[in-house]
C-alpha cells in the first residue's frame, strides 16, 4: 500500500500530463485544469484505500476527461448547442486505455505546457505564477504565500493569464528555440526566489526552489542534449547543495566564506558537476553554462581559502562577455576583489554605480569591500544603507550586524 506521500508525489509528477493531455485535446484551459483538479482530489480520496490503479495516469487521463466533457456538455446545453457536444467526447482508447497499459501523452506535454505558460504575450510574474500553478501544481494559496501577495490577488493574476492564453495553439512552438530561453529565465527566477526569499521573515523558501529543481529536470528529460538546460540544472543543484549551511539554528544567514562545508550536499555537488562539465564539453558555452561552472568552482573547494578565485574571474570575464549586465558585472566585481584587493574590486563598483539603483546588493557588497579595505566608517554607512533597501529579515538582520560590528 503506497504512502499517502508516495501518492502525493505520483499525483504531482502526473498533473502536468494529465492537463497537458487534455489541452491538447480540447484546446479549454480553464475547464481542463478544472477537470485535472477534480480527478486529482478523486484520486487522493480514492487510492490511499483502494490502492494505486496499474495505470496511474489513464486512470487520471480517464476521469479528468469525463469530468471535462461532462461540463463541455452541460456548457453546451445552455447555449442550445448539444449536438455539438458529442463531438467532444474523447474517444474510448484516449480515455480508457486497457489494463496494465501505461499509454503515455506525447512525450512535450509538459514542455509544450512550459512554452504556453512563457507565452511572450504575458509579463514574466504572470509566467511564474501559471508555471507554479499549472506545471508546478502548487495551489494558488501556496503560491500567493511564496510570494507574499494576498491569495485574492494571486487569483487575479492567474486569471489574467489564462485569458491572455486562450486561444493560443496548444503545442511545441514552431519557434520554440527562440522561446526556451524564456521558459529558462522563468524557471530561473522560480529558483532564485526560493533561494534567497526578497521579502518576508525566511531567508529561503525550500519548496519553490525545490520545485524550480523539479521542473528544470522535466525540461532536461525532455531535452537532454541542450547545453543550457543542462547547465541551469546544475546552477540549480550546485547552488541549493549550500541551503542548510546558509542558516543558523535562529534562521540567521551565513555568509558563504563562513559556512559549514561539511553540511554541504555532496551528491547534489557531483551531479551538477558532471552535467556542467558534460554540457561543456558538447558545445559552446552558454550564460547557464558559466554560471554553473562558476558554482563548481566554489563546490569543489575544500575550504575557503582554498577556492580558485583567479579561475572564477575568467570565468566572469567570458560571462560578462555573454551577458553584459550589472547584475554580471557586480559578481565580477567581487571576483576582481578575490584576486586584486578590495580597491580594485571598489573601482569595479564604482562604474556599476547609475546601472543598480535598486536593491540592496550594490550597497552589500560595497560594504564588505570597504570593511576588507579597513574604511570601516564607511563601510558601516554602505552596510545601513543596505539594510534599509532589503525587505528580507534574515538580511536585514546580517547587514546591520555587521554595521554595528563596526560601530567605534
Amino acid at each position: 500500500m503506497s504512502t499517502g506521500r508516495e501518492i502525493e508525489d505520483l499525483l504531482r509528477r502526473h498533473a502536468p500530463q494529465v492537463l497537458g493531455a487534455l489541452v491538447r485535446r480540447y484546446g479549454h484551459f480553464d475547464a481542463a485544469e478544472d477537470a485535472v483538479q477534480e480527478a486529482l482530489l478523486a484520486a487522493a480520496g480514492q487510492w490511499p484505500s483502494a490502492g494505486v490503479p496499474d495505470n496511474p495516469r489513464g486512470w487520471l487521463i480517464k476521469v479528468a476527461s469525463r469530468r471535462l466533457t461532462d461540463a463541455l456538455r452541460a456548457e453546451e446545453a445552455r447555449r442550445a448547442r448539444e449536438e455539438k457536444a458529442a463531438a467532444l467526447a474523447p474517444r474510448d482508447a484516449f480515455t480508457s486505455p486497457p489494463p496494465g497499459v501505461d499509454r503515455a501523452p506525447r512525450e512535450d506535454d509538459t514542455l509544450s505546457l512550459l512554452f504556453l505558460c512563457c507565452h511572450p504575450d504575458l509579463p514574466p510574474p504572470a509566467q511564474i505564477a501559471l508555471t507554479l500553478r499549472a506545471v508546478g501544481g502548487l495551489t494558488t494559496a501556496e503560491i500567493a504565500r511564496a510570494y507574499l501577495v494576498p491569495e485574492a490577488t494571486m487569483a487575479q493574476r492567474i486569471s489574467r493569464a489564462k485569458q491572455k492564453v486562450r486561444g493560443v495553439r496548444f503545442g511545441r512552438p514552431d519557434n520554440w528555440a527562440e522561446r526556451l530561453p524564456a521558459v529558462l529565465q522563468t524557471l530561473y527566477l522560480v529558483f532564485n526566489e526560493g533561494h534567497t526569499a526578497t521579502s518576508g521573515p525566511a531567508l529561503q523558501r525550500r519548496d519553490l526552489a525545490g520545485e524550480a529543481i523539479r521542473l528544470t529536470r522535466t525540461v532536461h528529460r525532455l531535452l537532454p542534449d541542450d547545453g543550457e538546460v543542462a547547465g541551469l540544472l546544475a546552477l540549480m543543484l550546485l547552488t541549493d547543495a549550500r541551503r542548510d549551511a546558509r542558516s543558523g539554528p535562529h534562521g540567521e544567514l551565513i555568509p558563504l566564506d563562513e559556512q559549514d562545508r561539511d553540511r554541504w550536499d555532496k551528491a547534489a555537488i557531483e551531479e551538477g558537476v558532471a552535467l556542467v562539465t558534460r554540457a561543456l564539453s558538447h558545445g559552446p558555452a552558454g550564460p547557464y553554462q558559466v554560471r554553473a561552472a562558476i558554482a563548481a568552482v566554489h563546490g569543489e573547494a575544500p575550504t575557503a581559502e582554498a577556492t580558485d578565485w583567479r579561475e572564477i574571474l575568467g570565468l566572469y570575464d567570458v560571462l560578462v562577455r555573454l551577458v553584459p549586465g550589472p547584475v554580471e558585472r557586480l559578481g565580477r566585481a567581487i571576483a576582481v576583489a578575490m584576486v586584486r584587493g578590495p580597491r580594485a574590486g571598489l573601482a569595479e563598483l564604482d562604474a556599476l554605480e547609475g546601472e543598480l539603483r535598486t536593491g540592496h546588493r550594490l550597497d552589500a557588497v560595497r560594504g564588505h569591500l570597504l570593511e576588507r579595505a579597513g574604511s570601516y566608517d564607511e563601510a558601516r554607512a554602505a552596510y545601513e544603507s543596505a539594510a534599509a533597501k532589503t525587505l528580507s529579515l534574515p538580511e536585514q538582520r546580517y547587514l546591520r550586524a555587521r554595521a554595528a560590528r563596526l560601530s567605534p
